[in-house]
């Protein structure tokens, strides 16, 4: 059904960009492809490969996941520099207490035969927090896997307030993936009223948009257009810069929950909104 006739949209993803946007086009949205970050191995593989042999050997008594994709690229990075390691890795992976973020780490543990021995309630740095509050982490060696060159520094100042020795490592970065000029040129449209909807899937994508600025540009465009999340962190990070959320999964943070929830937010008859 074309739920989304008449409905433009504006996707900012990069990796899954065309699986997203022939959701929304099934469903009838004219959808704006606009990548603004792109996801690259970190670029020095070094620090990642030496992290990983130290785990392999044992230094990690418990590994945080945040996301799906550092699993799958710190996999990559052994595939492409030291294929031996990938054996000595998943089976010392499979022995240490893993601690996940949120639905997507835990989906990359899957294809692994894996699973968490921990899952935050909430896919959020404060529901690993929580999750690990009442756990005794006094002495022990705790991996964590960051997100882009993301320090989190709310986490580590936890786990090493709780006595525990981190060792992060940081397996891929954030680049620009759209030139400035046509990212101002996607605020430009959002600021006339030519979308209806910019879809955020990634923190990343919120700070490029107001890295490229100017903020009276940034501000003009929000004002014209709602805004979807793909889950609690993106909408934290909106909130973070006074950005309100209207649309987002309630306890499935995918691109399918995110279309059905921009489905029944403003897919209505007639291009009638819902308050």
């Amino acid at each position: 059904m074309a739920t989304l006739t008449g409905r433009t949209i504006a996707v900012p993803e990069t990796r899954e960009l065309d699986v997203f946007s022939a959701m929304l086009e099934r469903r009838g949205a004219t959808v704006l492809r606009c990548p603004l970050v792109a996801i690259l191995d970190a670029p020095d593989p070094k620090p990642v490969l030496d992290w990983l042999h130290a785990f392999s050997a044992g230094s990690c008594d418990d590994l945080i996941l945040l996301t799906g994709e550092g699993l799958r690229r710190l996999l990559s990075c052994i595939d492409k520099n030291e294929p031996s390691l990938r054996d000595p890795f998943v089976q010392r992976l499979g022995a240490v207490r893993k601690i996940t973020r949120g639905p997507k780490p835990a989906r990359a543990l899957r294809e692994l035969g894996l699973k968490p021995e921990v899952a935050a309630e909430s896919p959020t740095t404060q529901g690993v927090i929580d999750s690990l509050r009442a756990e005794n982490l006094q002495g022990r060696a705790v991996g964590v896997q960051l997100y882009g060159t993301e320090p989190n520094r709310p986490l580590i100042e936890f786990l090493q307030s709780a006595g525990a020795q981190v060792r992060t490592v940081a397996p891929y970065v954030y680049a620009d993936k759209l030139a400035d000029d046509a990212v101002r040129d996607l605020m430009q449209k959002m600021a006339a009223g030519s979308v209806d909807i910019i879809a955020f899937t990634s923190t990343p994508q919120i700070e490029r948009l107001f890295n490229v600025g100017p903020p009276e540009l940034v501000r003009a465009a929000f004002e014209k257009t709602e805004v979807a999340a793909i889950g609690p962190v993106v909408a934290d990070a909106l909130k973070r810069h006074d950005i309100p959320v209207r649309l987002m999964p309630e306890d499935s943070f995918f691109m399918k929950p995110l279309t059905t929830a921009i489905e029944q937010g403003i897919g209505t008859p007639n291009g009638a909104s819902q308050s």
